[in-house]
């Protein structure tokens, strides 16, 4: 495993992140084990989570991930060994109050995550997504107060447009207050202008690291998909409305063709594709079974030739669309 630093934070982060999305919705807890066994057994190190996964679950109210991560880390007692990420912003109870970045959200949340992780610090604090009804200044005040309490090393955010990242790192410098030092955008080959168009440029002229999240598109880009076989997965439905187009089809046939020269899988050149790329710290993957992390981890050790990320570049390229 390759380690990296996590912007500015000062974490050595593995070269993967483990996403549990998984966890409690199509991975049960016995799968989940397996799965950050596997991992850490290659040197993983970096897990991420979010306080409401996966409440979309039938069954599932949201925490079960953290609960799952919290009892494996509290038998393996590698808690010391472990970067843990977590996220807060959407709906955990009922009320006015039961989401979003008021201060009286973050700090009921941060203490029912830390309870369900078993720990006392949580490594990196992210918003998951921004709450245009409250002011940066509250969120980013409670956020600071959290890191100088000891309960949260350092703070991210994720899915934030380029102006608001702008506007949040701009109130931390003025404010005195902890800032952003990660970013966790939507960023894969058939989904690159959100994060290349702006935000790029503002991690990189600012020194945030940048673990992208859905690296495959769902799956899309593990190549299982054709224009004539849809698998069953909770995510199908998502994939065909997204990918299934031209740009889709082109960039995964650039894709397959680049693993057939290298004599390996579509996953493992979709994710070798992004650690090439300077700004990426670690592309969060998940897998249902320690099986499945084999084709993510094998793009860690895979160097594509500069011939092979122009094909891809090539075939995924946005800037000429309208």
């Amino acid at each position: 495993m390759q380690y990296r630093d996590l912007g500015k934070t000062g974490l050595k982060v593995s070269a993967l992140c483990l996403g549990t999305m998984q966890f409690g919705w199509t991975t049960d807890e016995t799968g989940a084990r397996e799965v950050m066994d596997a991992f850490v057994e290659v040197g993983g190190n970096f897990i991420d989570t979010a306080d409401i996964y996966s409440n979309w679950a039938e069954g599932n109210p949201g925490g079960v991930s953290e609960e799952i991560i919290g009892r494996w880390i509290g038998d393996r007692r590698n808690r010391g060994q472990i970067v843990l990420a977590t996220k807060v912003r959407g709906r955990m109870w009922e009320g006015p109050d039961g989401e979003g970045l008021s201060r009286i959200h973050i700090m009921q949340a941060v203490e029912d995550s830390l309870r369900r992780l078993g720990t006392e610090t949580i490594d990196l604090y992210q918003t998951h997504w921004y709450d245009e009804g409250i002011p940066i200044e509250e969120t980013l005040r409670a956020l600071d107060d959290l890191v100088r309490q000891g309960k949260v090393r350092s703070i991210g955010a994720s899915n934030l447009p380029a102006w608001r990242l702008m506007e949040a790192l701009w109130s931390a410098d003025v404010n005195g207050f902890a800032r952003y030092d990660s970013l966790q955008p939507h960023y894969n080959l058939v989904h690159r202008a959100e994060f290349e168009r702006e935000l790029k440029d503002v991690c990189e002229k600012f020194g945030l690291g940048v673990i992208p999240y859905s690296p495959l598109a769902a799956g899309f880009l593990s190549g299982k998909y054709s224009h004539d076989s849809v698998p069953e997965s909770a995510r199908s439905k998502t994939v065909q409305r997204r990918y299934f187009n031209q740009k889709g089809w082109k960039t995964l046939e650039a894709v397959r063709k680049v693993a057939a020269t290298k004599g390996t899988t579509p996953t493992t050149v979709s994710l070798a594709w992004l650690l090439a790329q300077p700004m990426i710290t670690a592309p969060i993957v998940g897998a249902n079974s320690a099986e499945q992390l084999i084709p993510s981890l094998a793009a860690v050790e895979m160097d594509l030739s500069e011939e092979h990320l122009l094909c891809l570049d090539q075939a995924s390229e946005w800037r000429d669309e309208t």
